[in-house]
């Protein structure tokens, strides 16, 4: 395998998570959060049928099962639902630029147990990222909407702090078993309870009501995030977490670029100048540490 193509594979899932956003923005005024969830991994599980029907069969140990599931329903239940709620106050490009703190969320979270050493670059990518969420939101102090957006803004977070647990705690599973069967496990789990809570707002009782647009936006959504988890576990079997999920950034400037085009979002200065620091801040984290490269280059020497 080239060593290049689990970079290829995530940056691709950074450019959908980006277009999803703004999809998911465009349509959750005809549905509800949960209701929104559920559709778009119920395709995304329909997706992974034709895969798994020709793949060799694997058998998941008992004790496996379990924590895979609960994986996938705080993955595809629990963060596309505070996703979908916090969209419904806060537009696609402000959105993305939030949820794109998951790569560090992942250092942090790493560091904390041990996976990662926190070095002062890592440090202040994390310092520069959070400069441009206060930046992103800067705007939105002063006017009416600002706690209903503000709550937004903390659903989108705690969405991106779910995907960035989950991304550490994938991986040694994704050792023990193929990336196919883990995301079709992991998402079958998450319909299922996506369902249970999507029966009690009524869900099941009629057909959903979408225009034909909607309909479209909704079915994108669910395609693009079956294939899209799945390279995203495949990225995370042959790379690091943090290396994975840094290809994130490219989520917002997805989200602003579309956003602007198909919902007509402005794109502000401060908007662009928060994007740009949550970027640079990424950027910062995950660069070579300067002291462990001079450190090889002396004892080479």
């Amino acid at each position: 395998m080239r060593p290049g193509l689990p970079i290829v594979a995530a940056a691709a899932v950074g450019v959908q998570v980006g277009a999803a956003i703004v999809a998911s923005r465009y349509v959750i005024g005809q549905t509800t959060p949960v209701a929104l969830a559920l559709l778009r991994y119920a395709i995304g599980v329909l997706c992974l049928v034709p895969a798994l029907l020709l793949a060799q069969r694997v058998r998941f140990a008992a004790r496996d099962v379990v924590p895979i599931g609960l994986l996938g329903i705080v993955q595809f239940g629990v963060l596309i639902v505070l996703l979908n709620v916090g969209l419904q106050f806060v537009p696609a490009g402000r959105g993305a630029v939030l949820f794109a703190t998951m790569p560090l969320l992942t250092l942090l979270l790493a560091a904390a147990l041990g996976r990662e050493r926190l070095t002062r670059s890592k440090l202040a990518g994390v310092l520069m990222a959070l400069l441009g969420v206060a930046l992103a939101l800067a705007d939105k102090l002063h006017s009416g909407t600002a706690n209903v957006e503000w709550l937004g803004a903390l659903a989108v977070v705690a969405s991106a702090a779910c995907g960035a647990a989950c991304s550490v705690l994938y991986r040694p599973y994704l050792t023990r078993y193929p990336t196919l069967h883990v995301s079709a496990v992991a998402m079958l789990a998450s319909v299922g309870f996506l369902g249970v809570v999507a029966a009690t707002e009524g869900f099941f009782s009629s057909w959903p009501r979408f225009t034909a647009s909607g309909w479209a936006a909704v079915v994108f959504i669910g395609l693009s995030s079956g294939v899209g988890y799945t390279l995203w576990l495949w990225a995370l079997r042959h790379a690091s977490p943090t290396r994975v999920t840094v290809f994130l950034a490219l989520s917002p400037v997805t989200a602003a670029i579309l956003g602007a085009i198909l919902l007509a979002e402005p794109l502000g200065w401060m908007l662009l100048a928060g994007l740009a620091c949550v970027v640079a801040g990424i950027w910062l984290a995950f660069r070579p540490d300067a002291d462990a490269a001079a450190r090889v280059s002396l004892s080479a020497g």
